[in-house]
């Protein structure tokens, strides 16, 4: 992935998840539609981003609080460009 030692691919089986090291705070951010993906063996990036919307909106109807602290990240893609993701 670009030579960038901070971001690289973390692999579950067959999936590739997205991710990046924070060097400042020591920690490393993955991309929870890409971890969603592989969880529901979803190859389709549209339908694991609307599984991701679903359970997201259901989560904050229940006043979970846990998807106010998932920021989206532009993270490098296979074609080279950055986009924002979850």
């Amino acid at each position: 992935m670009g030579g960038n030692k901070n971001e690289s691919l973390a692999i579950f089986e067959t999936f590739g998840i997205h991710r990046h090291y924070d060097e400042d705070k020591e920690i490393w951010h993955f991309s929870v539609i890409d971890i969603i993906a592989a969880l529901t063996e979803q190859k389709n990036f549209k339908k694991a981003q609307s599984y991701w919307t679903t359970l997201k909106n259901r989560l904050k109807n229940e006043g979970n609080e846990i998807v106010t602290n998932c920021d989206k990240l532009k993270l490098l893609s296979a074609d080279g460009k950055r986009y924002f993701n979850h």
